[in-house]
């Protein structure tokens, strides 16, 4: 089997799975990130060297204070947990988003895992966290402007690359499978950039029930797809 080197995942359907059950919606967040844990390990069982998910975007602000409330009692509770998952699994995690909007302590947490992990390589996790991908494109490049203000860039130097490295990816190739658990077929303003090429695979089970024999699914059927970049088959 062709194992995908990056793989990017959009966490959905945690509310409607815990809903389905009688129970509440934090419920449901709670088993999807226990889920997350289990998953990480089957990637590196795998073979899969990235694996990328989208956890809180920009918009899920707007969800209720009670709900939002809890996401943050349950980021704080994982990312102190995710110093053990990387240590056992040799992951470096890095979040991606802008973490300027959360509370100082959850930006202890961050900057402390981040650290804790730079020098693992044999799973590079990234975690999306206030994450949308036009707020991640605007803000890198009010960064560039500033450099070509400033004179460190000039403008005929701008490639494709040259916007890369000014994308909370930078360094990270690009994803070559996006999954999107929970049945729905959007990408919510997920790695519009990096997903140029990708493959997708939308599956209709919820966050919570995607185990590894979803996870083999969805990389096989990866394996049938013709990667062509743009190119012409050649018969």
């Amino acid at each position: 089997m062709n194992v995908p080197n990056h793989i990017a995942i959009i966490l959905d359907g945690n509310g409607r799975w815990a809903k389905a059950k009688g129970m509440p919606r934090s419920y449901g967040h709670v088993k999807g990130c226990a889920n997350l844990e289990t998953i990480c390990d089957d990637m590196k069982e795998l073979g899969v060297k990235y694996l990328t998910v989208y956890a809180f975007s920009t918009e899920n602000w707007k969800r209720s204070r009670e709900e939002v409330e809890g996401l943050m009692k349950l980021f704080r509770n994982y990312l102190k947990k995710c110093i053990k998952i990387a240590e056992k699994n040799k992951m470096k995690v890095k979040i991606i988003g802008d973490i300027s909007a959360f509370d100082a302590d959850i930006r202890q947490k961050i900057v402390e895992l981040e650290e804790f992990s730079k020098d693992y390589t044999e799973l590079h996790f990234q975690i999306a966290l206030n994450y949308g991908s036009r707020d991640e494109i605007v803000r890198g490049m009010r960064r560039m402007a500033l450099d070509a203000a400033e004179g460190r860039l000039r403008p005929e130097e701008i490639e494709e690359n040259t916007i890369e490295n000014y994308l909370d990816t930078a360094g990270i190739p690009d994803p070559d499978l996006l999954i999107r658990t929970s049945g729905e077929q959007r990408l919510s303003n997920f790695l519009l950039w990096q997903l140029a090429y990708t493959e997708f695979y939308f599956t209709d089970v919820p966050w919570p029930d995607f185990h590894k024999e979803e996870l083999v699914k969805a990389i096989e059927t990866y394996n049938h797809r013709d990667r062509r970049y743009g190119g012409v088959k050649e018969e």
